[in-house]
């Protein structure tokens, strides 16, 4: 997939592996794919900027390593910190996509670039270039802390952060879980029920509430 370091991942989706984590991982559902189809997977390199400014961002594109994502905070900011000429420098840099918790521009020619981007929000508004920005510090991105070095994955179903520390027991574990998954469609399709399959009460467990006026 563009933009992915399926080693990074263990090829899996945002989906298998938020589950299969069993930690507070996903980015909140506000950062989205800037374009369709936009995928990554890769470790991190964190940048904090000031919102309307991106000056940050070219410093980051200079400095960051290849192969990894650049995850940026500009608190929401609804600016257009990036667009399709750092998109270029990044990619004749190494770098895979960027995260970003504020505003783009150029969808068209991102796409056209196939260099994937997750943003908080898509907008032509200008940025100014005054503030240099801290580059490989802890950061907040959707709600979840990043360091750089941690693996960050998004798709079509929103971004997550795997912990450095804990990426090769999240992908195992993604691993058993797709495993699992496998089975199940295998016996849906020969006509068992997801009822059966996990162990379903179709009745639920919803409390009884009393009727109104207590008894009678």
């Amino acid at each position: 997939m563009s933009g992915a370091d399926t080693a990074a991942s263990g090829g899996h989706s945002v989906a298998t592996l938020y589950e299969a984590s069993g930690l507070p991982i996903a980015c909140d559902p506000g950062l989205r794919a800037a374009w369709p189809g936009a995928r990554l997977a890769g470790p991190a390199y964190t940048v904090r900027g000031v919102g309307g400014d991106n000056l940050a961002l070219h410093n980051a594109v200079a400095t960051a390593p290849p192969g990894h994502v650049l995850v940026v905070d500009v608190q929401g900011a609804a600016h257009g910190h990036w667009g399709e000429v750092l998109a270029v420098a990044a990619q004749v840099r190494g770098l895979v996509g960027l995260v970003i918790d504020g505003g783009v521009r150029d969808l068209d020619e991102l796409a056209r670039l196939d260099f994937p981007v997750f943003a908080r929000m898509v907008t032509v508004l200008g940025t100014g270039k005054d503030h240099p920005g801290e580059l490989g510090v802890p950061v907040t991105v959707g709600g979840v802390a990043v360091r750089t070095g941690d693996v960050v994955v998004g798709d079509a179903d929103g971004v997550a952060v795997l912990p450095h520390q804990q990426v090769g027991a999240i992908v195992a574990r993604a691993d058993a879980r797709v495993a699992m998954e496998r089975r199940i469609l295998a016996e849906l399709r020969v006509g068992r029920t997801t009822l059966e399959l996990y162990d379903l009460d179709p009745r639920g467990a919803a409390r009884v509430l009393p009727r109104s006026g207590g008894p009678k």
